[in-house]
């Protein structure tokens, strides 16, 4: 099979088969950027239906549906897709991954460390996220135990993503640009979100033990 010259770091990475991208950075960002937005238009506008829900529950619901469709779709695509560098037609999930690799090659090269986290992010914690919709709609009450349980596998998944690329030098992006768009940028806000969402079902699962302590005090 006839392989291109990558643009990966480091750059005696082999990658047999590579087959650039077809589509430009603007023709994959934009319709993903675009497809979200109307997901979360769309979860905006149903809980808008949900009797006695909260703005702050509804916007939870929003992030959960980007985060478990970006969880399920996005990455089982690449956790299954071995080879999706060598895809020869402009299938727009190995486009995602042949551009997103710009900032993390690991992705490309196929690192077993990226693959087992974001094997176990697509198969556990996506359909976790979509089943936290329902929960927050239907005031479950393991609404807020299901949350932090998925907040905390993400922050330790992203800890995992972080930390191992530090140990190994820290240098799989082709530049400044993408390590700070696709690499930080991309990631931070599963850090950022998880760690208050994580805070706010802590304090909401104390106070309910709280409560009943008083009662059963009673």
């Amino acid at each position: 099979m006839a392989s291109f010259e990558h643009p990966y770091v480091p750059r005696d990475l082999e990658l047999h088969g590579y087959v650039p991208c077809f589509l430009s950075q603007s023709e994959i960002v934009a319709p993903y950027l675009g497809i979200s937005v109307v997901v979360v238009a769309l979860v905006w506008i149903l809980s808008g239906r949900v009797p006695k829900i909260s703005g702050l529950d509804r916007l939870l619901m929003c992030w959960w549906a980007f985060t478990g469709l970006t969880h399920i779709i996005l990455e089982g695509y690449f956790a299954f897709s071995p080879e999706f560098y060598k895809e020869k037609t402009p299938f727009f999930l190995a486009e995602v991954w042949k551009e997103y690799s710009k900032g993390d090659s690991r992705y490309a090269g196929r690192d077993s460390v990226i693959v087992t986290v974001e094997g176990v992010t697509a198969v556990i914690e996506g359909p976790a996220c979509l089943l936290a919709i329902y929960a927050i709609a239907t005031k479950k009450a393991y609404r807020h135990t299901l949350q932090l349980a998925i907040c905390l596998g993400q922050l330790y998944g992203c800890l995992i993503y972080f930390i191992t690329a530090f140990l190994e030098g820290d240098n799989f992006s082709t530049n400044q640009f993408y390590y700070w768009v696709y690499y930080i940028g991309a990631n931070c806000w599963w850090i950022l979100i998880p760690s208050l969402i994580a805070r706010r079902s802590w304090k909401k699962i104390n106070a309910a033990f709280q409560a009943e302590k008083k009662t059963k005090a009673n």
